[in-house]
């Protein structure tokens, strides 16, 4: 138990769950039922699998659903057996096609299991009708010669020479005209008294076929004779050719055949058996038996039939045809390319005709078939940077990334197509990554600056411009190479400052070394490139002259917008007041005329003293504002080359003239 369990387990892993469809098997056709077909195993660590037959063709119920064992962590394995009722017949169907499913988890497994039928030699086999229960039919006309060759019982394979036949029935002569013959070779004759007169009487014959060793099979076979022939069968034409093509599955209409006559049956006679077709015995339809690929199937490109008619009851009244079968190819698979899927890249310094890649295609149809090769640009779309030699992509044009937009990924696809019919296509994608390269060394151009010895720190002496040609441009950094500690050069924008003091009697002019080192621009980033220029700093001598500054101070009053608005709103109040006062001075003035006395008169007078105070206090309000104004006037000393006008206090101003 323990070397079968190991046998099976070494199995197992030698057939993996990857291995490519279709599985095919050969199983002999002398096993019966129970018998277990060569197993396969799958690989489910995870999930508890399933194995289903999801049909079988031809259909028959000759196989049982399938089983699945798990023999060790994560391994199974499947299992078909032959059903109850399995009766394998190489002559009859010498190959089934079981399609099964495998399931793990969401991975799902489909595809077909070929089982052959091989003939065994060694097997006596009654087979067709005669091993029937009804047994078979044949029809002799009563006119038969005597002894003539009535029927032959033909046994697949050599041991036939061997077997040894008999009548076994009984042949009463008050029913037989004489005993019917069968010999070694299965040759079934006529009585040696001829069958005149007989019709329309019915004989049954009982043979038994045996070997030896204990092999045997038995049939009946019955004899019905008929009268003479009173009508005749034809067909229309003597031949006929048809093309049909080669996807036709098993069980398909080629041709329907048609004779005249009465009550007529058909059969293939020539080949015998056929093992293409076939034809309906009442309807004279022609059916293919399997599959007919060319690529299989030997000797299905072109089969001749020879099909006879004749009459149910009277079998000698019949006629042949002729009938050729062509199978013509047909275009079912889409060429396969390796590689599948093109992605590489390259550097912009490829030169032209740089191979990127070779395709190798073949047609599953007919590996010798020529093919077609078209290469289709879409992104860019007009872009010119590939070409497609035959089956081999190269570079087309120079390729450069130091301009925008220019180093891009170049997309396309190759379309592979057959000359079958209909044309099949395979596309084959391309993605080409063109990757940049660190060709130029950025460079500056020689420049002098002049400063003043007194120049203080961080003082700007001017910028250096530096250039790189390559993308993106003008990447990189500044450095002073060596020299004094004097200068200082920003490393991003170039601009060169003086760090420490100037003396114009030690030292007039100094040189320094700007160094450029780019950043990269190149797949590979430790890829660097440097240049440098030499830059003159020339000390001028300071001056020790002192500018004169005169300030002369000029102020004006200019009131605030919210003042005026006060001021205009006083008067309006102010004026009101004075008319009102107005018309009661006249007034008490008419009353006094008309009625004048002292107390009057000396109200009337504190009257007018009492406004009078009123107005004055009025008055003194925007006189005492206007003078405080004036006061706060004040003047800064500013120095200054030129002459300038400012705010000064509240709507003032002050000028300072050099």
């Amino acid at each position: 138990m323990a070397l079968l369990r190991l046998l099976v387990l070494l199995f197992a892993l030698l057939i993996s769950v990857l291995h490519s469809l279709p599985w095919s098997i050969d199983i002999s056709e002398s096993q019966g039922p129970g018998t277990i077909l060569p197993p396969f195993s799958f690989n489910c660590s995870s999930y508890m699998p399933t194995l289903e037959l999801l049909s079988v063709r031809p259909p028959t119920s000759f196989f049982n659903n399938p089983s699945l064992h798990r023999l060790d962590k994560g391994i199974y394995v499947g299992k078909v057996t032959l059903s109850s009722s399995a009766r394998l017949d190489a002559l009859a169907v010498n190959r089934y096609e079981l399609q099964l499913q495998y399931k793990c988890g969401n991975f799902v497994l489909a595809g077909p299991l070929s089982v052959h039928v091989q003939q065994d030699p060694d097997r006596i086999r009654c087979a067709g009708p005669f091993a029937s229960p009804a047994g078979e039919f044949i029809y002799v006309p009563e006119t038969v010669t005597p002894g003539a060759l009535l029927y032959t019982l033909l046994l697949p394979g050599p041991g036939v020479q061997r077997a040894q036949m008999n009548i076994t029935s009984a042949q009463d002569p008050p029913y037989f005209p004489g005993p019917f013959s069968i010999d070694e070779q299965g040759l079934l004759r006529a009585p040696s008294q001829g069958l005149k007169g007989q019709a329309p009487k019915t004989f049954q014959l009982q043979i038994l076929v045996s070997l030896g060793k204990g092999q045997s099979c038995k049939g009946m076979l019955t004899v019905k004779v008929l009268p003479a022939p009173s009508s005749q069968v034809s067909f229309r034409q003597k031949a006929q050719s048809i093309t049909i093509p080669e996807d036709l599955v098993p069980g398909s209409k080629v041709i329907q055949v048609e004779a005249r006559g009465f009550n007529l049956l058909y059969e293939i006679f020539s080949p015998w058996p056929s093992p293409f077709y076939s034809i309906g015995q009442a309807d004279g339809i022609v059916r293919t038996t399997v599959p007919l690929d060319l690529a299989r199937a030997q000797g299905a490109g072109v089969t001749k039939l020879q099909v006879r008619a004749f009459e149910k009851l009277r079998p000698w009244a019949s006629a042949e045809f002729d009938l050729t079968v062509n199978v013509r190819a047909v275009n079912q698979w889409p060429p396969r390319c390796l590689p599948a899927l093109l992605v590489t890249q390259i550097p912009e310094t490829a030169p032209v005709g740089t191979v990127l890649s070779t395709l190798t295609c073949v047609d599953p149809d007919s590996a010798s078939a020529p093919l077609n090769y078209q290469l289709q640009l879409h992104n860019p779309p007009d872009s010119a940077s590939l070409r497609l030699r035959d089956r081999v992509l190269e570079v087309n044009t120079t390729l450069d990334c130091d301009t925008p937009g220019a180093c891009s990924q170049q997309a396309a696809s190759i379309l592979v197509s057959d000359d079958g019919q209909p044309q099949m296509t395979t596309e084959v994608p391309v993605l080409v990554m063109v990757t940049p390269v660190n060709e130029f060394s950025p460079a500056c151009v020689p420049r002098t600056f002049r400063v003043r010895e007194d120049a203080g720190p961080h003082t700007l002496l001017g910028s250096i411009v530096g250039t790189d040609m390559d993308y993106p441009h003008n990447s990189f950094e500044y450095y002073i190479s060596g020299g004094p500690s004097t200068f200082a050069v920003d490393r991003l924008s170039g601009e060169l400052h003086l760090q420490g003091p100037l003396d114009y009697e030690q030292q007039r002019l100094y040189r320094v070394t700007i160094l450029l080192i780019d950043h990269s621009q190149d797949c590979d980033l430790n890829h660097h490139r440097s240049g440098s220029c030499t830059i003159t700093i020339e000390v001028e001598v300071s001056s020790t002259m002192t500018p004169l500054i005169v300030t002369d101070v000029e102020a004006f009053w200019k009131p605030e917008p919210w003042f005026v608005a006060v001021l205009t709103a006083t008067g309006a109040v102010l004026l009101l007041a004075l008319g009102w006062l107005l018309s009661r001075i006249l007034r008490g003035f008419a009353q006094s005329l008309q009625t004048p006395n002292k107390p009057a008169r000396a109200l009337l007078l504190s009257n007018i003293q009492g406004n009078e105070g009123s107005i004055e206090r009025l008055m003194e309000a925007p006189r005492m504002e206007m003078s405080q104004q004036h006061s706060d006037g004040r003047a800064h000393d500013v120095q200054s080359a030129t002459s300038l006008r400012a705010p000064y206090g509240t709507g003032g101003y002050f000028s300072l003239k050099k």
